[in-house]
């Protein structure tokens, strides 16, 4: 693969577009993030790292001190009742250096078999996909239209940790059966998990997708989250209505990112987190990206904040959280604008 390399210096960095970002809801999700990383390796081994990036000084306590100086410096100027400086070209260039992502296109080449947006990846952008929050419409009950349970952790595990339940995973419920056996029955008719929720079959399908959904129950708007899956990888090179990789949820207060368990989940916002590979990554990277629109470019930060089976093993792409939207025509519509392919730097503290 190709590796990481340092594409620009500081003092050479020139901001040629304007910087479009919110930075209250940036700070938001970097302070979450960074709560997360306090936990330490001890916690997540898995994503509290920076491997890949390690020979160019990236570790874990500078993602963290780069997430804690964009939220310092946001405090700062609100409180002094200032323009925010992460938005001025000067200030950041000075604060930051900046390294540049470079994709590994042979590994997607080999993956682009009808693929045309890995077909066309370009060797100095990463492609960026969206997801996005579903909404749909729920039932506490089951009936005619909505039939397919969201169902919560299995009985015989709603008591155990995420360590606990490892250590029993061969006699647990949750690692016993796949999407598809599921699907035809065998958790309702044996009684082994409580329905949080019913949805139709396509909403159920997206919010095994996206990971989360906004249920409207009559009126009342319930968020439920991923919580733990039957140990099946998602794969690739199946269509989603066919895998066998499935999730149990649970009912959550906002919208939730990574996290290996649902009690401890950092909260994102739309438009300033991105998903991506973080278990070769490392966890919270600050992203400085350019989208190149139809008529302009403009520059924007978010925070590697989640992730989802899609990058397992995937340095090419990032998946940009654009919003909550009812179906995918409704998303479709409101993100035609958005480009396929970024440029992409990590933003280092200096």
């Amino acid at each position: 693969m190709p590796s990481f390399a340092i594409s620009f210096d500081a003092q050479k960095f020139k901001l040629k577009f304007p910087i479009k970002t919110d930075i209250e809801k940036l700070c938001k999700v970097a302070a979450a993030t960074k709560s997360y990383l306090d936990k330490g390796a001890q916690y997540d081994a898995k994503v509290i790292h920076s491997n890949t990036l390690n020979d160019l000084g990236i570790s874990p306590n500078k993602i963290k001190e780069s997430l804690n100086f964009i939220c310092l410096t946001y405090q700062q100027d609100l409180q002094a009742n200032l323009p925010s400086r992460l938005l001025d070209a000067g200030f950041i260039t000075k604060h930051f250096d900046f390294i540049r992502w470079q994709p590994d296109v042979k590994h997607a080449k080999k993956l682009s078999k009808n693929k045309n947006l890995l077909i066309n990846l370009p060797s100095d952008k990463i492609l960026m996909t969206k997801y996005y929050i579903h909404e749909a419409k729920a039932k506490k009950v089951k009936s005619e239209q909505y039939t397919h349970a969201l169902y919560a952790l299995p009985k015989d595990e709603s008591d155990l940790s995420l360590e606990q339940a490892q250590l029993e995973h061969a006699s647990l419920t949750r690692f016993k059966y796949t999407k598809q056996e599921i699907l035809k029955g065998v958790i309702d008719s044996n009684k082994l998990a409580e329905p949080l929720i019913f949805l139709s079959r396509e909403d159920l399908e997206s919010s095994l997708l996206q990971g989360t959904v906004v249920a409207d129950i009559n009126g009342d708007k319930k968020v439920f989250n991923v919580h733990r899956n039957n140990g099946i990888a998602y794969d690739r090179k199946v269509k989603p209505y066919e895998q066998n990789r499935y999730w149990y949820f649970k009912q959550v207060d906002g919208i939730l990112g990574y996290g290996k368990d649902a009690n401890h989940k950092i909260t994102v916002i739309p438009e300033v987190t991105f998903a991506g590979d973080i278990n070769k990554l490392g966890l919270g990277h600050l992203l400085f990206t350019q989208f190149d629109y139809q008529h302009h470019s403009e520059y924007k930060m978010a925070i590697l904040a989640d992730t989802g089976g899609a990058f397992e093993d995937n340095l090419y792409q990032l998946d940009y959280l654009s919003g909550s939207y009812s179906g995918f025509k409704e998303y479709a519509k409101a993100n035609k604008h958005l480009p396929d392919y970024i440029s992409v730097w990590f933003m280092l503290l200096k």
